[in-house]
């Protein structure tokens, strides 16, 4: 099978009549028209073999999360997706390989109206690189920097299973098989939160998504908007899902590793995003609304830097490292 018959059976399909795509896959452009007042918001991201998931993957999961780790920048943006263009390294042509990971993209896709419009294929190692397209009103998108002082700090969801998942396969920990199938759940088909960064718009004061950690994330925020925070490692460490999940779970392990998942761990792809006090009542409708649990976890300061405390108030050494790419 060739390049553009590969491109035709699996990454080809009429566009959408109510989407943004005037002309999809098959020329050398896509065309877009966005609603008129819209802004674009624009993101990428790439994921390797090796470095990003492991070569055993089951290709309908690595479709689902391809899309998906693109589809939580635009939640952080609190865009709208409209559309998106692949790029895909292929050592070779495996049919159903191909079949299972292009069944796993055009679910979320289609789940959240969003065109493949574009990309490339060529032969060599495995890398899928994703750029995805979406729309806000002008004026409107969440950025990171604009948290102020005495401003709550919330992320949705839960944080730290995508960690433990991937310490048991890395065969650090050992978990049982049901805790490990709803750990590896998170990690290889995170749920990006679109429907709360929409109902976060002109609530929220600041957001990103946590993708690398959630304390080198939110170090982030705390950058853009030259502030700095309280974090409550008890309330973060109660976050960790596995623990609902299988009581014992969390017992068998030392709480500053249950930290390590939770405040540093990766993968998670939840939302974390800073509001005024005063907008707490709008934080638990936009919860409701989008049908996302939120998890109020600190305090905005004014002075630099960003320092955690346990359940009486107490400074806890922040030791925990978030993922770098390059480290």
């Amino acid at each position: 099978m060739g390049e553009f018959d590969l491109i035709a059976r699996y990454f080809t399909r009429p566009v959408r009549p109510d989407g943004a795509a005037v002309l999809g896959v098959g020329d050398d452009c896509a065309l877009l028209a966005p609603a008129p007042g819209m802004q674009l918001a624009v993101s990428s991201d790439m994921l390797v073999e090796g470095r990003h998931f492991f070569a055993d993957v089951d290709p309908e999961a690595l479709g689902h999360k391809a899309l998906a780790v693109n589809l939580s920048d635009l939640a952080a943006c609190g865009a709208r997706p409209l559309a998106f263009t692949l790029a895909l390294s292929l050592p070779r042509v495996d049919e159903p390989w191909l079949a299972g990971f292009s069944r796993g993209m055009w679910a979320l896709a289609d789940a959240h109206g969003c065109e493949l419009v574009g990309g490339d294929t060529t032969q060599g190692p495995l890398n899928v690189c994703i750029t995805v397209l979406g729309e806000v009103p002008a004026g409107q998108a969440l950025l990171r920097s604009g948290a102020r002082p005495g401003d709550d700090i919330y992320v949705s969801g839960t944080l730290g299973d995508a960690r433990l998942a991937l310490e048991a396969l890395l065969g650090h920990i050992t978990l049982r098989a049901d805790v490990l199938a709803h750990a590896r759940q998170r990690l290889e088909r995170p749920t990006p939160r679109v429907p709360l960064g929409l109902a976060l718009r002109g609530v929220a004061s600041s957001a990103m998504d946590v993708s690398d950690g959630l304390l080198g994330d939110l170090s982030h925020i705390l950058k853009a908007s030259g502030v700095g925070a309280s974090i409550d490692t008890h309330v973060t460490s109660n976050l960790i899902a596995a623990s609902a999940y299988l009581s014992s779970a969390r017992g068998q392990f030392d709480p500053n590793f249950v930290r390590q998942c939770t405040l540093a761990g990766g993968d998670d792809y939840e939302l974390a995003f800073t509001a005024p006090p005063a907008r707490r009542a709008a934080v638990a409708a936009a919860s409701e609304a989008s049908h996302t649990p939120v998890t109020r976890i600190g305090t905005v300061s004014a002075e630099p830097g960003l320092r955690l405390v346990d359940a009486q108030g107490q400074p806890v050494e922040n030791r925990y490292a978030s993922f770098d790419h390059f480290q």
